[in-house]
């Protein structure tokens, strides 16, 4: 027969798991409570100010000057990752049923919420927008192959 373990020594392996657990929860609530609201892409156009944009999509990821003085922001915004309280809640209760192993899973998950895109304004002298135009994201350079390319 196996000797019984010592309470103390089972008190202390219970609040060593207790605590890793609490240590490995919480990402993905995390994320999930601290994603951005949509921006409301309807609330300006063509000539609405550039307070109104900004309310929006705050501020500008770039700014340029045209040789006509007109000025051209670059706008990077999400849509799709909104926080949310059931998510948050569906990956604290897997956290509590896995022990905090449903972190491995839940925290990419939340990281891939959400679609980044991007909007070109450009304002006249009054700060009035001319022309809304949708930038295209650059999509990630392509990886080199270590192989040799086959000869034609």
């Amino acid at each position: 027969m196996r000797p019984r373990a010592a309470p103390e020594r089972v008190f202390s392996d219970l609040f060593a798991l207790m605590t890793l657990c609490i240590t490995l929860a919480g990402c993905s609530v995390g994320m999930a409570m601290s994603g951005k609201k949509d921006p409301n892409l309807g609330a300006f156009r063509v000539g609405s100010t550039r307070g109104e944009v900004e309310l929006q999509l705050g501020s500008p990821i770039s700014t340029t000057t045209t040789g006509e003085g007109r000025r051209v922001d670059l706008y990077e915004y999400e849509i799709g990752n909104e926080p949310s309280a059931g998510r948050a809640i569906a990956h604290g209760v897997m956290d509590v049923l896995t022990l905090g192993i449903w972190e491995i899973i839940g925290t990419p998950i939340e990281g891939f919420q959400g679609t980044k895109h991007r909007l070109t304004i450009t304002y006249d002298n009054e700060d009035r927008v001319l022309a809304i135009n949708q930038a295209v994201v650059p999509p990630l350079p392509k990886q080199e192959s270590s192989e040799p390319k086959p000869r034609l």
